[in-house]
């Protein structure tokens, strides 16, 4: 069956092509498994709530007619503005106008948010651009630059809120624009496409333009609302979209509600937050985490941008998904929400998870991978200026909200975690407190981060290190929790290029040399991992052992060993000592600058003219298994891979190369 809709109509009609619907909310109540619905180009100001699930080999699909060309928004237009002085308007709106769900008396609020913050969730728009809520009426008559801001010119157009039982203010300082020749939005809806019911599975959304919803803070102990998500149902397909502005999340592929531990850590301050998210996962796998009820989502080509907290967020609900060829972009670029969950994307538990030809770049974080990133795939993506890009923002207020930024982040895993035939070309290339992580075939231009740190939870003076679950290989259920032991690490193809380092990301990188959380970096190789063994140091430690009674050791507690071979280094990257294939060119300049041409990225570079040619080529049995999980760097179908296929999709032939192309 198809569903017409056309918000153009005067009236709605029963949903046929000659008198479609008025709303996306009416199909949305009918459609069953194998329907479609056509939606006509237009601004629908609604949430659409589907209230049907679809079947596997019968999934219910939306489309729009035109692509991008439909528009779904959690907003609505404001046009009765007062003048309260030069460039300060008011409106006065009364609360029934909201809802039971009004923003702009709700504050985002959540575990690991910074609490310093004072944010609500309602936004207000000038001609389709968030303006920045201030916390008090002078930052409205007076507004100030806020170099914390990756836009900072456009942070002098501010709004601040109050409200009672009856009626809700909002000041807004428009600069020199009249708000009667302008759009004018405010944000009143919590979501735009996402069923509010848990199980509505296998919905495919194709071509939407999706924007501005006011959606809350999505830490992995809470429920993880976004502006799209599948909410803890199995099988969407979210595509060609172009999705953005919403106050936290734009897709959320994350938690279900846990009525007794919902932001647990906030709420009840007797447990640390690690320890509320390990109870998190326990509990949702005896409430029915598992392959066959949660998660193998898509999410592909889609163009992600300006969200406060992440692009794509997902805890647990993500499991077993595909995000491919999506372009992922100036993400938390406001600085208007600070927090231990913020980046491009940002997943707890990527179990299985394929992220492949992706586009990252001005992003406070491209990729972060906090936890259970075990048998997750990293591949052919493109990751740029995910690290601090402007000079000005290279100060100390604003390392205390996120630190530098890095293009990917990996967090208290245990692996296996895949990172092949990747560009990455910011100041920091990976944040590693983490271990059980294959680097094949990158062109990494970036330096290694937080080696050997950051994996114990920040106690004062009693060690509080952080157990993570490890699990049954491509399975949810857990097979145990250990500590980050670091290492277990292998390197492998790789080519390494030290850039030109700014002078401010030199000055302020050295205050972090005694820090616990990262060490500031910025030297280009593996040399971070210079101490570290190597496989036959590292069982020597075992020789003798004979079980109970044996001579006391810390061999079980050590770090494990890293692997190491066909790297080249240009520029004065540095490998480790105990590399002995290693290419190290001291000779020439490497130049790498990324430009544009139209919607094309281009890498211009004379690398290709010093590449080694004796590389060899790397499988799954060259890369062994993570030692935890005791599983090897392989399909989610537990298939060996071959790495055999570059970036581009050509295959490798002959001679090998080191990096992401095959010639």
């Amino acid at each position: 069956m198809k569903y017409f809709v056309d918000c153009k109509v005067a009236g709605s009609g029963d949903g046929s092509e000659s008198t479609p619907f008025k709303t996306i909310s009416e199909a949305a109540e009918i459609a069953l498994p194998g329907d479609e619905v056509i939606v006509s180009d237009g601004i629908y100001r609604e949430h659409v709530n589907p209230k049907n699930a679809g079947k596997e080999d019968a999934r219910i699909t939306y489309r729009a007619q035109n692509r991008l060309k439909a528009v779904i928004t959690g907003a609505e237009i404001i046009t009765d503005w007062t003048e309260e002085r030069p460039h300060v308007w008011k409106t006065v709106i009364d609360n029934s106008f909201f809802g039971n769900y009004n923003p702009f008396k709700t504050a985002v609020s959540g575990d690991w948010f910074d609490a310093n913050f004072t944010a609500h969730t309602g936004d207000v728009f000038l001609n389709g651009k968030s303006m920045y809520e201030v916390t008090d009426i002078n930052g409205v008559y007076d507004p100030k630059e806020n170099l914390s801001s990756w836009d900072k010119d456009f942070t002098v157009y501010t709004w601040y809120t109050e409200s009672d039982e009856n009626k809700t203010i909002i000041y807004a300082n428009f600069q020199d624009t009249d708000p009667k020749d302008a759009l004018i939005e405010i944000t009143v809806r919590q979501n735009c496409f996402y069923p509010l019911e848990e199980g509505i599975g296998y919905i495919t959304l194709d071509g939407f333009t999706v924007c501005k919803a006011a959606t809350q803070w999505a830490p992995p102990t809470a429920y993880q609302d976004g502006m799209i998500g599948p909410h803890w149902s199995k099988g969407w397909i979210i595509e060609n979209c172009d999705i953005s502005e919403s106050k936290c999340s734009g897709i959320s592929l994350g938690k279900y509600l846990q009525p007794a531990n919902d932001n647990k850590w906030l709420k009840w301050k007797y447990k640390d937050g690690t320890q509320t998210e390990r109870d998190c996962i326990c509990q949702a796998q005896t409430e029915g985490w598992t392959k066959e009820n949660i998660g193998s989502h898509i999410v592909r080509n889609n163009d992600i941008h300006d969200c406060g907290q992440t692009g794509i967020v997902g805890h647990l609900g993500g499991v077993f998904s595909v995000i491919e060829n999506n372009h992922i972009h100036h993400i938390n670029n406001k600085q208007n929400l600070a927090g231990a969950e913020i980046g491009g994307i940002k997943m707890h538990a990527a179990i299985d998870v394929l992220i492949k030809n992706n586009h990252f770049h001005h992003c406070t974080r491209g990729l972060w991978l906090d936890w259970q990133a075990q048998g997750t795939r990293v591949t052919g993506n493109l990751f740029h200026d995910n690290a601090l890009p402007h000079d000005y923002l290279l100060r100390k207020e604003n390392l205390a909200n996120l630190g530098l930024g890095e293009d990917i982040f990996i967090e208290v895993s245990h692996g296996p975690t895949l990172i092949d035939n990747n560009i990455l070309l910011s100041d920091r290339a990976f944040k590693l407190p983490t271990q059980g992580v294959a680097f094949v075939h990158n062109l990494i231009a970036g330096s290694l981060t937080a080696v050997g740190r950051g994996v114990d939870n920040g106690s004062k003076s009693i060690r509080s290190p952080r157990y993570t679950p490890y699990h049954v290989p491509h399975r949810t259920e857990i097979a145990g929790f250990m500590t980050i032991l670091h290492g277990d690490m292998r390197f492998y193809n790789n080519i390494f290029v030290q850039r030109d380092l700014r002078d401010k990301m030199k000055e302020i990188c050295k205050g972090f040399a005694n820090d616990e959380w990262d060490d500031g970096n910025l030297i280009a190789g593996t040399i971070p991992f210079e101490s570290y063994m190597t496989e036959e140091e590292w069982k020597s430690e075992f020789d003798g052992y004979c079980g109970m009674g044996s001579a006391p050791s810390d061999r079980y507690y050590i770090p494990l060993p890293v692997w190491t071979g066909g790297n080249a280094y240009f520029n004065g990257a540095k490998p480790i000592s105990k590399e002995k294939d290693s290419f190290v060119d001291t000779e020439h300049e490497i130049k790498i600058e990324l430009t544009t041409d139209g919607d094309e990225w281009k890498l211009d570079t004379n690398l290709f003219d010093y590449l080694p040619k004796n590389c060899g080529m790397i499988n799954t049995e060259s890369l062994g298994m993570a030692f935890e999980p005791e599983q090897r760097f392989e399909n989610p179908d537990g298939s060996s891979i071959v790495f055999d296929i570059d970036i581009y999709g050509n295959k490798r032939e002959g001679e090998v190369i080191a990096g992401p192309f095959a010639k």
